[in-house]
């Protein structure tokens, strides 16, 4: 199962916030033994980054923020400052696999605890260091966080309201995705970096960044402006290369019509009994983009009556890709959702009982149980984890 996948491989945890965590939880989802190392008396940042909190019999309170990315793992509270204190992590550095930060970049030179420094203790070692700007370069000293990727990265300079309409403007995602997507790449970068020191015998320095990782992650937009040289512009609830695929209002709430080719729009125009695919301007999907201000009324016109259910109906039954925009009560009610099992309830030694999302890396059914986020953990010194 790949929930015992890293079951041996230990891991020191010197992040907070999301980027990090989310990488040390999935290390930790895949088996992986986590020692989430926080400061003393108030822990990671998110703990505190709430309402919502959950509080516990023993007084504990903790952000939501907090319990979506760090299940899994052990807390140990310590200052690296202090040199015992100091001593004592480097022990558990020198028997480690993984370790991972996001300092700003010389932070934990000052310490120490750099990859140089590490590398010479535990030359096995993996190092990943996730900065906002990277380990070198003319802005590598300045902090950030996700917003300021969405916006630096390109991401808000297509993603809002389109011009003319109102609100127009630029908007960020819902969730921090430019952390998520960091997590998800130092991921695999760690894996990949133990597949090839069970090679070499030797660990590395992995620098990610959010910055790149922001800029990555335009995909197909950053491929549209590098083969057109025109930067998207914002488009609302539209796609920048398939058309119709887009939100549209019917008679008691929305829809997602999203048409990937030809043959779709042409069984959606029967459906609709319409023959706008018999028309050039909108025969083929480039034809659609080009024409697009013509086809959006006509199409808002015929869904405008017709029920989200029954359109559905019809939708499926000529394979026509839709979806419903869901509140997250729904999303958990969704009997898919809950045939996949997404959400997972686990035990906490104080905060009792908490429903969490599980990881879809791991197959439903097929997984160990999923171990509750920390509490704030003991001082290091209390020999948490012997050397």
């Amino acid at each position: 199962m790949l929930a015992d996948a890293l079951e041996g491989v230990r891991v020191v945890d010197l992040s907070r916030i999301l980027a990090g965590p989310w990488c040390t939880q999935n290390l930790a989802d895949l088996g992986a033994d986590v020692l989430k190392v926080e400061r003393p008396q108030t822990g990671d940042d998110t703990r505190s980054w709430g309402p919502p909190f959950v509080e516990g019999a023993q007084g504990e309170k903790v952000a939501a923020y907090f319990l979506a990315c760090n299940r899994g793992k052990q807390s140990v509270t310590l200052d690296f400052a202090q040199a015992a204190q100091r001593a004592w992590l480097l022990r558990q550095i020198q028997d480690a696999d993984v370790l991972v930060e996001n300092y700003k970049v010389g932070t934990l030179a000052r310490h120490g605890l750099d990859y140089a420094s590490l590398a010479q203790l535990n030359p096995r070692l993996i190092y990943l260091s996730i900065t906002g700007f990277g380990q070198s370069g003319p802005f590598a000293h300045k902090p950030g966080y996700d917003y300021i990727f969405q916006g630096m990265g390109g991401l808000m300079g297509y993603t809002g309201i389109a011009p003319g309409e109102a609100g127009a403007g630029p908007m960020r995602t819902g969730v921090a995705v430019v952390d998520l997507m960091t997590g998800m790449y130092a991921t695999s970068a760690v894996l990949a970096a133990l597949v090839q020191r069970a090679r070499t015998g030797r660990g590395q320095h992995l620098d990610i960044a959010l910055l790149d990782v922001a800029v990555a992650m335009n995909a197909n937009q950053a491929a549209n402006y590098l083969v057109s040289g025109e930067n998207p512009g914002r488009i609302g609830n539209t796609h920048p290369n398939l058309a119709p695929y887009e939100v549209f209002e019917c008679a008691d709430g929305h829809i997602i019509l999203a048409i990937g080719n030809d043959r779709q729009f042409a069984a959606f125009c029967t459906l609709v009994q319409s023959d706008w695919h018999l028309r050039p301007e909108f025969a083929t999907n480039a034809a659609r983009l080009t024409h697009l201000r013509e086809l959006r009324p006509l199409l808002r016109a015929a869904l405008a009556p017709r029920a989200v259910a029954e359109l559905g109906a019809a939708l499926d039954a000529n394979g026509i890709s839709w979806g419903n925009i869901h509140t997250l009560e729904q999303v958990f009610q969704h009997p898919q959702v809950q045939h996949r099992q997404m959400l997972q309830t686990v035990a906490h030694p104080d905060l009792g009982s908490l429903r969490l999302v599980r990881n879809p890396m791991l197959a439903p059914g097929t997984h160990k149980p999923v171990a509750p986020p920390p509490t704030l953990g003991p001082a290091a010194l209390a020999e948490l984890r012997p050397a």
